[in-house]
C-alpha cells in the first residue's frame, strides 16, 4: 500500500483545528503561516490523491492576512464542490456543464465562513455526488492517503482525503446518502451527519420533497467536530430542536446500544461483522449495555424505496440541465451512473407517490425504535475499501448500482429519518486500512453522540497515518 501524507514541522504541525486555534491565540503561529504551510501541504499531496477541484490560494493568502473573525479564525480548510460561494465556480463533479463563478455565497458557505475559516479552494467530488466512490471519467478517482490503490469514498472524499493527509485539520463535507460517514470511515476520521435541518442549507436542498442532505465536517479529533457545531449554532440555530451546545468530554450515563450487522438488504461480510462485534465488546466494557437486533426500523422496501428516490434526484438534475445551464449544458458528458438513474426513474415515476410516503413514514419508526434504545451500532459501510476502478462510472448501470448497494448498505437510513449519526475510526482491516463505525441516535441528540465519541477516542485511540 502507499500511504501519502504531508505532516511536518512546519506551522501546522500535527495540530488538530482546535489546537491549531489554541496556538494563533498565544502567537506560536499566525494566520498567514499557517495557510502558507496548508498550500504548501495541498500542493504536495494532491498529485497523489486527485482531491481538488478548484484552487484559491491567493485568495486565501490575501484573506489571512486581516481573517474573518469567529472561533476558526485563521484555520485553512477547503469547501466541497457543490455549494455555493461567491467568486468561485460550483461544478459538482461533472462534466456536463461550465460552471461560473458564483455571485454570493450561498447559505451554507455563509455560515461556514462565519465561523472565521479560510477557504483554500474546493473539493472534488462524484458526478453530482451519486456515487460511494469519487471517479471522475475524465479526470481520474480521488484516492484514500492511506492507500492510492483505493477509492477515498463517497462524493465528500476530496476533503476526506487532504484532512486524513494532513493537508488541512478540518474541511467540508455533505451526506445525502452517507457522504459524510462514508469517506470519514475509508480515511480514518471522524465524520457526524447531524439531525435534519441542524446547519444551514442552499435553497436547492432545501426545496427536496424529503431533505436527505445534510451538511457538516470531516476531521481528525472528537473534539473539533464538536466545536465546528459548536460554533455554526452561534451563527445558524435551528430552533425546532434542543442545541448540541457545547460538547467537551465523554458523558457519564451508560447507553443501550442496538448492534446491527445486517444492514438494509445486504449483510456486513464476515470481517466487517466481527469488527464490529469487537467494538460492542469494548462498549460493554465500558459498562454500556448492548443489545443485538436483528433488524432495524424499517420496512423491507427500504432500499428499494432510497434508490428510487435518489433517482428522481438524478432525473430532476438531468432534465432540468438546459434550463439551468444555458447553452454550457451537455448532458452527453454525463456518467453512466447518473444516465442509470435517470432512466430509472422514469420507468418507475407511477411508483414515486408511495415511495415517499413510506420513506416519510420511517421518521415515526425511528421515534419508536430510539424509545428503547439510546443509539444503534452499525459498521459504516459493509465491506472493505474498495480498490480504484471497482466503482468506475464508466461501467454499464447495473454492475455500478450491484457493487455500490452491496457497499453502502448502512447510511442511507439516517438520511430518510433526519436522525444524526456519526462514523468513528475505531477499526482496521486486516490489510491496514482504516474500517469505520457508525453510531445512531433519535433526533436532536448529537450530544449524546458526541459525548460517546470522546469516551471511545479516550478509551481506544485511533490509528494515526502519520504512524
Amino acid at each position: 500500500m502507499n500511504r501519502v501524507h504531508a505532516f511536518s514541522d512546519d506551522a501546522l504541525g500535527e495540530l488538530d483545528a482546535v489546537g491549531l486555534v489554541e496556538a494563533l491565540h498565544a502567537g506560536e503561529v499566525s494566520a498567514p503561516e499557517v495557510v502558507e504551510a496548508a498550500v504548501s501541504r495541498v500542493e504536495r499531496v494532491d498529485p497523489d490523491l486527485n482531491a481538488v477541484a478548484y484552487r484559491a490560494f491567493e485568495r486565501a493568502r490575501l484573506e489571512a492576512r486581516d481573517p474573518h473573525a469567529g472561533f476558526f479564525s485563521g484555520v485553512p480548510t477547503l469547501i466541497k464542490d457543490n455549494v455555493a460561494v461567491e467568486g468561485m465556480p460550483t461544478q459538482e463533479g461533472t462534466d456536463s456543464y461550465v460552471g461560473r463563478p458564483q455571485p454570493r455565497d450561498g447559505d451554507f458557505a455563509r455560515m461556514f465562513r462565519a465561523t472565521g475559516l479560510v477557504l483554500l479552494g474546493k473539493t472534488q467530488l462524484s458526478e453530482y455526488g451519486f456515487s460511494g466512490a469519487a471517479e471522475h471519467p475524465r479526470l481520474g478517482a480521488v484516492r484514500s492517503p492511506w492507500s492510492t490503490d483505493h477509492v477515498a469514498g463517497a462524493s465528500s472524499a476530496g476533503s476526506a482525503a487532504l484532512v486524513a493527509a494532513g493537508a488541512v485539520p478540518i474541511a467540508h463535507a455533505n451526506d445525502g446518502g452517507g457522504s459524510i460517514r462514508i469517506p470519514a470511515a475509508v480515511n480514518g476520521l471522524v465524520g457526524l451527519k447531524p439531525t435534519r435541518d441542524r446547519t444551514a442549507q442552499d435553497k436547492l436542498m432545501r426545496d427536496m420533497p424529503i431533505r436527505i442532505v445534510s451538511d457538516g465536517v470531516v476531521t481528525r479529533s472528537v473534539r473539533d467536530t464538536a466545536a465546528f457545531f459548536r460554533e455554526s449554532e452561534k451563527v445558524y440555530r435551528a430552533l425546532e430542536m434542543p442545541p448540541i451546545g457545547d460538547v467537551r468530554r465523554p458523558g457519564k450515563r451508560r447507553l443501550r446500544v442496538a448492534l446491527n450487522t445486517a444492514g438494509m438488504g445486504m449483510a456486513a461480510s464476515p470481517e466487517v461483522a466481527a469488527l464490529t462485534e469487537q467494538v460492542a465488546a469494548s462498549l460493554e466494557a465500558l459498562g454500556h449495555r448492548v443489545e443485538p437486533v436483528e433488524a432495524l426500523m424499517v420496512p423491507d422496501s427500504f432500499s428499494e424505496d432510497f434508490l428510487l428516490y435518489w433517482s428522481m434526484l438524478a432525473m430532476f438534475l438531468v432534465r432540468t440541465g438546459r434550463r439551468r445551464h444555458g447553452r454550457t449544458w451537455a448532458p452527453q458528458n454525463l456518467d453512466n451512473l447518473t444516465l442509470g438513474l435517470d432512466r430509472h426513474c422514469r420507468r418507475n415515476l407511477h411508483r414515486l407517490p408511495g415511495t415517499i410516503r413510506r420513506l416519510k413514514a420511517t421518521k415515526q419508526l425511528s421515534v419508536a425504535f430510539h424509545q428503547h434504545h439510546d443509539v444503534v451500532l452499525t459498521p459504516t459501510l459493509a465491506t472493505r475499501t474498495p480498490e480504484v476502478g471497482h466503482l468506475d462510472p464508466t461501467q454499464d448501470y447495473d454492475t455500478i448500482m450491484d457493487r455500490l448497494m452491496a457497499w453502502v448498505a448502512f447510511t442511507p437510513l439516517q438520511n430518510v429519518t433526519g436522525d444524526p449519526a456519526i462514523s468513528l475510526p475505531l477499526a482496521t482491516t486486516a490489510e491496514g486500512l482504516p474500517q469505520g463505525m457508525m453510531f445512531g441516535a433519535g433526533a436532536g441528540r448529537e450530544a449524546t453522540l458526541l459525548e460517546l465519541a470522546y469516551e471511545l477516542e479516550e478509551a481506544f485511540p485511533w490509528a494515526r497515518i502519520q504512524d
